[in-house]
């Protein structure tokens, strides 16, 4: 119901900044804008569910073979002690438990091709426990909530776009982003738990926010001691091969349970090829708001209104320029992407700004796509307290986004 509010809420906003644009500003290009934008946003989706098509069947063609074969059980038992605390609906050994589990790891990694579709295996799995096919479960509220506060332990994508834009030293906001991707992830826990009446202080949950904190603190010194010109290469070499690895382990997996590993990998694409076309109308409905919501004008509106505010209380406003880049990031990946670019040839791929959008790219994810793009997959219209958590921990990773700039590169330097 919220996002039915939300995306209503989009276009009556864009409509009013818009009609007020015309009014009082002569501007008589604004709604063929708009209009323009509707057409560019439809096709967009259209194109996004069409790329991400073959992707999807690779990879769920891959979980069919780990599935017969029994790997995504073994996952499963692995993340049962942790994930029966977080996901207490959750039946032990339900292989969406290992599925979960390879979706979040996929995301640290910074494997998004592969994350996106382990994922919409997920939430299928879960809805086959959903009483309520048209209703959320705790249980995918919580698997939502993690995904969009974007936990990324290894920012590929931003370190190489840095180096191509002629960062001095590319990896040098590796460590912010992972201290505001943790941060962001944490609060979105937090949130889910508070409200799911979770208790966070029960043994294996505290085990396991204590190994998080030990792991991540081990990978930030770890590429802390790095040569800055090797941080990126490792961690674009680490990634693939574990990704490599792991392809070649579900296929010999599925030889040493003597699958016909060819059949079991084409019944798995097929699901995903359905999967991709199921979401192209969700996908195009959310795009379409928020390229409106842009179009219109609304959002540049918004962030001059916070200048103005962030000015009137006599605070830096060396941060405003950033926030394209953290407001953009919740309703488009390609929009807040474009946003960073955008910063870094402005303002110096070394400035604070330049450095503040990456920061920002690299703490949370895509929200409004993530929830469209997951619940679409299923058909989940209700989404009870998904967004709310999220905004909650997209807040979080904001601030924490901004004071981790300013301690890592203080503007008067």
């Amino acid at each position: 119901m919220i996002l039915n509010y939300i995306w209503i809420g989009f276009i009556l906003i864009a409509f009013v900044v818009a009609l007020c644009k015309l009014i009082f500003m002569h501007d008589f290009d604004v709604f063929n804008s708009i209009i323009s934008s509707t057409f560019d946003s439809a096709r967009t989706g259209f194109e996004i569910s069409l790329g991400i098509t073959g992707i999807l069947s690779l990879w769920l063609g891959l979980m069919k073979i780990g599935e017969k074969a029994g790997l995504i059980q073994s996952f499963a038992r692995f993340a049962s002690p942790v994930f029966s605390k977080l996901f207490p609906e959750l039946p032990n050994d339900h292989p969406a438990a290992g599925t979960i589990f390879m979706n979040i790891s996929a995301n640290m990694l910074g494997l998004d091709n592969a994350a996106t579709p382990i994922g919409l295996k997920a939430m299928q799995q879960l809805q086959t426990l959903n009483g309520k096919k048209d209703t959320a479960t705790n249980a995918m509220i919580m698997f939502l909530s993690i995904n969009a506060s974007g936990l990324t332990i290894i920012p590929i994508t931003i370190m190489t776009y840095r180096a191509q834009l002629g960062a001095a030293n590319p990896s040098d906001v590796f460590l912010p982003i992972i201290i505001a991707t943790f941060v962001s992830t944490l609060v979105a826990i937090l949130a889910v738990c508070f409200v799911q009446k979770i208790n966070i202080l029960q043994r294996n949950l505290l085990i396991f926010f204590t190994s998080m904190f030990i792991f991540i603190f081990s990978i930030v010194c770890i590429f802390r001691f790095l040569p800055a010109e090797k941080v990126s290469f490792f961690s674009t070499l680490i990634a693939n091969i574990i990704l490599f690895t792991i392809i070649c382990g579900f296929l010999i997996a599925g030889v040493r349970k003597k699958l016909n590993v060819y059949n079991t990998f084409i019944l798995g694409a097929k699901e995903g090829f359905l999967t991709a076309v199921k979401i192209i109308p969700y996908l195009i409905a959310i795009l379409v708001a928020i390229g409106v919501f842009r179009a219109s004008g609304a959002m540049t509106f918004f962030i001059d209104g916070i200048t103005w505010l962030v000015a009137t209380c006599g605070l830096d406003t060396t941060f405003v320029d950033a926030l394209p880049t953290i407001f953009m990031k919740p309703l488009s990946g390609s929009g807040a992407r474009g946003m960073m670019i955008d910063a870094m040839k402005t303002f110096g791929a070394d400035s604070f700004v330049g450095r503040l959008s990456c920061i920002a790219q690299g703490s949370t994810d895509t929200i409004f796509y993530i929830v469209a793009v997951y619940f679409g997959s299923v058909s989940i219209r209700k989404t009870r307290h998904t967004i709310p958590c999220a905004l909650l921990a997209d807040l979080a990773g904001a601030i924490a986004t901004i004071t981790l700039a300013y301690l890592f590169f203080p503007v008067n330097t």
